[in-house]
């Protein structure tokens, strides 16, 4: 579940960006939307523990995030948030397989190879699992972007334009696959997007427009 209430956030030199108050049951769907620049990845972040608000509550998974600090933001985040970033942030200098296991150096715990096999077969990726991220197309590359995210069975999955720079094929195939994959682990997903086809390929998800407008000081 995610809950805000008040939320808000200030950059360094800019505007107090305040959000609307968002309300998600566990194993809910939401639709992140706004224009570029309306502040869809800020919420993200702020979600998964990335940046601290300015103000406001925000409940993410049973978890008041204002009590967590350092380490423990990030062991919960670890074990908790599943994040698929727009730019995938796979590293180049490590196969498919030890790329999924950083999640386990994340969130704490040590690595279990049982548990990332079976993840990249779910995937239908198992095949891909000695290769390095350079040697996998676009869409395979997501795939195990998607798979690094799900590896802990997270409370919460958060996708940042999954859909971008897809054909209408792809981004349905690949919308589909983080709906299934989110329903199956019982996790609230939440989509950021700008994307009219992430709506219909996701129906009945609550939706929530950002305007991110500058809060009064």
């Amino acid at each position: 579940m995610i809950q805000t209430r008040g939320l808000s956030f200030r950059y360094p030199h800019g505007p107090e960006l305040a959000f609307a108050d968002a309300d998600v049951p566990q194993g809910g769907t939401l639709l992140l939307q706004g224009p570029s620049g309306a502040g869809k990845s800020t919420w993200l972040a702020l979600v998964a523990g990335l940046l601290t608000s300015a103000s406001g509550q925000l409940l993410v998974a049973g978890q008041d995030l204002a009590q967590l600090r350092g380490g423990a933001r990030d062991t919960w985040r670890g074990r908790s948030i599943g994040f698929l970033p727009q730019k995938l942030h796979l590293s180049d200098a490590l196969s498919v397989e030890r790329n999924l296991q950083l999640a386990y150096f994340a969130a704490g715990l040590p690595p279990d190879r049982s548990g990332v096999d079976a993840t990249l077969q779910a995937l239908g990726v198992a095949d891909l699992a000695h290769r390095k991220p350079a040697q996998l197309s676009g869409g395979q590359a997501q795939r195990v972007a998607l798979a690094r995210a799900l590896l802990l069975r997270p409370r919460v999955l958060l996708a940042d334009e999954p859909s971008a720079s897809l054909d209408d094929e792809a981004a349905r195939a690949a919308l589909e696959l983080l709906g299934r994959c989110a329903a199956r682990s019982g996790a609230t997903l939440v989509v950021a997007t700008h994307d009219a086809r992430v709506r219909d390929a996701l129906q009945g998800a609550q939706v929530l427009r950002l305007a991110a407008v500058a809060a009064t000081p």
